[in-house]
């Protein structure tokens, strides 16, 4: 062997990191031989569900965010609690997601195990069902890379610290984003998903009644949610559109809520009093092609969080419970 082709044999085995066989490599087409009918039968069933049900879309990309948010997007918080074990679902601060979601999900998985059984894994349907969702109420189109696995754990206990509550400061919901990868930007534009979907009163009741009632709300928002959270003491199920004003579409109105005293939890309403988070609340009010864009970047980097390979996780015959039962 001459002494070039020794040193770059040299090189290529100590200086280049190997590639283990653990890591998820996504791609786009990942199904395209193994299940080529997987972005059809994806976008006909959510095209069918959020006709029936126009809240889908909102609780679908809720559930993502949960999910991807605790050890990365790899369905465990589609895992129901069994006798071994309480699940990420069942904790206090998921107990609010929305059956809908869950149902789309298996509702797809059901579709691909007659179409391609064993093939696609919950952690991708749940993505490209979201992505679907998104842009079917006006929102962004982004890319979705596939190849997921699924998890193989799912604690309750671990919910608590990662996942932002409404109660939080702008720091401390920051630093969740930036545990997982997303800059200040990243974060705002991602709360922008509050232009869809719904909060229950409990969430922001502390805003409005009681000696620490937030008097920046705008008063006749303030009046029309205290008329409708008058009684969410005894029913838990009342709610109120993150988005009053146009709650069914994916739109820049949530920032432009903001700016008028229209945010529905605390912590939407910090973001246009924080210093280091208003200038991107201000340029997505005036400029919905500068959220979508970056909105649509952000979602493509969340679906890369945490993703599991084939020795970290498995392909679940059902999204709710683990091919082992036992775990």
């Amino acid at each position: 062997m001459c002494l070039s082709r020794f040193v770059l044999l040299i090189f290529l085995v100590v200086v280049l990191p190997a590639v283990s066989a653990d890591v998820a490599i996504l791609r786009t087409d990942y199904y395209q031989k193994t299940c080529p009918d997987f972005n059809k039968i994806v976008r006909e069933a959510v095209s069918t569900k959020q006709a029936q049900q126009p809240t889908t879309a909102a609780g679908t990309l809720r559930l993502f965010f949960h999910d991807c948010f605790l050890e990365g997007c790899d369905a465990s918080v589609l895992i129901a609690t069994n006798s071994f074990n309480k699940a990420e679902r069942d904790d206090d601060l998921n107990e609010s997601l929305p059956g809908d979601a869950f149902d789309i999900v298996n509702r797809i998985k059901t579709a691909l195990e007659l179409s391609c059984p064993g093939v696609v894994s919950c952690a991708d349907i749940l993505a490209q069902a979201t992505r679907d969702l998104v842009t079917m109420v006006g929102g962004p189109y982004f890319d979705v890379k596939l190849g997921r696995k699924d998890g193989l754990e799912s604690k309750a206990h671990k919910v608590q610290g990662n996942v932002p509550m409404p109660n939080q400061t702008v720091h401390d919901i920051h630093g969740m984003f930036k545990k997982n990868g997303f800059s200040l930007r990243e974060m705002v534009a991602l709360s922008g998903a509050h232009t869809i979907g719904f909060s229950h009163c409990k969430e922001f009741s502390d805003r409005l009644f009681g000696s620490k009632a937030d008097p920046e709300i705008n008063p006749r928002f303030a009046t029309a949610l205290k008329g409708l959270c008058k009684n969410h003491t005894v029913d838990d199920t009342i709610a109120a559109f993150n988005d009053v004003m146009t709650p069914g579409k994916f739109d820049n109105m949530y920032f432009k809520n903001l700016k008028r005293g229209l945010g529905l939890l605390a912590s939407d309403h910090l973001l246009i009093k924080d210093n280091s988070t208003k200038p991107f609340v201000e340029l997505y009010a005036t400029n919905e092609k500068a959220f979508f864009e970056d909105f649509a970047r952000a979602m493509e980097k969340m679906g890369t969080v945490g993703v599991k390979g084939d020795g970290e996780g498995e392909v679940r015959r059902r999204c709710d419970h683990f091919n082992n039962l036992n775990v």
